[in-house]
């Protein structure tokens, strides 16, 4: 306690950390204020039944960092900008000239990868928003539009993703963490006070055995995702001994800290997107008499929450991504190379093509088990919602999982920083 004390003394007596925090401070107020502004034309008690009614909006309520709850002019948050993200690190396993852009132009490089994703950004706010106001005005949501009104709200949405993707970028480079983790992050506290004001004046007393069933599971879960964040596989690597004119340098032996899960929370994220498109797709096709286009949608049906086949592909989606995720940032054979370039070495393993297997092959190994878990973790409320038939379970499982990685990730980034002002 002393020492957490210590660090947040530290924190606000230097001047440099206090003003990234701060930052960060500022731009959640500023992002908050912008998730109250509404666009035109809302039937605000339509709303309010339609939202309490269905998980998918549930869900890209959570990206949008909460402005879809009263259909704010930030209502598609940051969805376009990862939905983007996810398409740049796909197409690098796909295209050699992008995989080298990212992986061996350095900064300069992924200067250049994050600018496709922003201009991505756009064309994908468009049609996100496009899908998502006809769904509103087909629910009598949006009501009295004109052709204008359309087209004003369009440019309003796709206005209000971009600002909340340069606010979570500005965010990133003057603040501290992930500012677009961050956001979402904000989205889900936020709804905190309503979430428990809703279970007191809900609470039943004959109910208490699950509530406390609830909170052990809960807790569970925390101390799981914790544990295997913070988990690492060392692997042992000695510097050789050198001799330059009459002193000798080298010699030392350190270790190499492999997390388990190297992803974190981004394979929940590019998750829930990637199965949010569906449910989206068949939302908008619903609104059509067209037999063919309702029967389609009725299919698209089969990927809500309360599916078999959701589940099993939710799972399957943060296994792969996990992977798939570690597999872009972390890069075997550049670890080897300059392990060897520093006269460094693993004990028993040639440098080189050896050492760059031998890494490869403990990751995958490691990954696997953090995949797994990540996975279950996932499902488990989806599982429990199946069990006990309380639908906000879903929702709340995936918020948890969000918010714990992003404090973690954000306490070790202000070591970080602690760390580097004490040295």
């Amino acid at each position: 306690m002393q020492n957490f004390l210590n660090k947040l003394k530290l924190v606000w007596t230097d001047t440099t950390l206090r003003k990234r925090v701060l930052f960060v401070l500022f731009s959640l107020i500023i992002f908050r204020l912008l998730s109250t502004i509404p666009i035109p034309s809302i039937d605000t008690l339509e709303l309010n039944r339609f939202l309490s009614n269905n998980q998918f909006f549930g869900i890209l309520n959570i990206f949008s960092g909460g402005g879809l709850s009263n259909l704010s002019i930030i209502m598609l948050g940051v969805g376009p900008y990862i939905t983007g993200s996810i398409i740049m690190q796909l197409l690098t396993i796909m295209v050699p000239s992008l995989k080298k852009i990212y992986h061996e132009e350095g900064a300069a490089g992924r200067k250049k990868f994050t600018q496709y994703s922003r201009l991505l950004t756009i064309p994908l706010a468009a049609i996100q928003g496009f899908t998502l106001l006809a769904i509103l005005e087909n629910q009598s949501i949006l009501v009295n539009l004109t052709t204008f009104d359309r087209i004003t709200n369009l440019f309003i949405v796709v206005a209000g993703s971009v600002v909340v993707m340069w606010l979570g970028e500005l965010m990133s480079e003057f603040g501290i963490g992930n500012g677009v983790s961050l956001i979402i992050f904000a989205g889900i506290v936020s709804r905190l006070p309503a979430e428990v004001s809703q279970l007191v004046f809900t609470f039943d007393v004959s109910q208490i055995p699950l509530y406390l069933v609830f909170a052990v599971v809960g807790v569970l879960v925390i101390a799981g995702i914790v544990l295997v964040t913070e988990a690492e596989r060392p692997i042992p690597v000695t510097y050789a001994k050198r001799v330059r004119g009459m002193k000798m340098y080298g010699g030392g032996s350190t270790y190499l800290p492999l997390r388990v899960n190297q992803a974190g929370v981004i394979p929940i994220i590019f998750a829930l997107s990637i199965l949010s498109f569906p449910q989206m797709i068949g939302a908008f096709l619903g609104r059509f008499s067209n037999a063919i286009l309702l029967k389609i949608s009725q299919i698209f049906t089969l990927f809500n929450q309360t599916s078999i086949l959701y589940a099993v592909l939710y799972f399957i989606l943060v296994f792969l991504f996990t992977y798939f995720y570690t597999a872009v940032t972390f890069d075997p054979e550049a670890l080897s190379t300059n392990l060897q370039k520093n006269g460094a070495f693993i004990p028993g393993i040639r440098p080189g093509v050896p050492t760059s297997s031998y890494i490869s092959n403990v990751l995958s190994r490691i990954t696997l088990l953090g995949a797994v878990f990540l996975g279950f973790i996932a499902v488990l409320p989806l599982i429990m919602q199946y069990a006990t038939g309380i639908a906000s379970l879903a929702i709340g499982g995936t918020s948890i999982l969000i918010v714990v990685s992003v404090v973690l990730d954000l306490i070790k980034k202000i070591d970080a920083q602690v760390s580097m002002r004490e040295y």
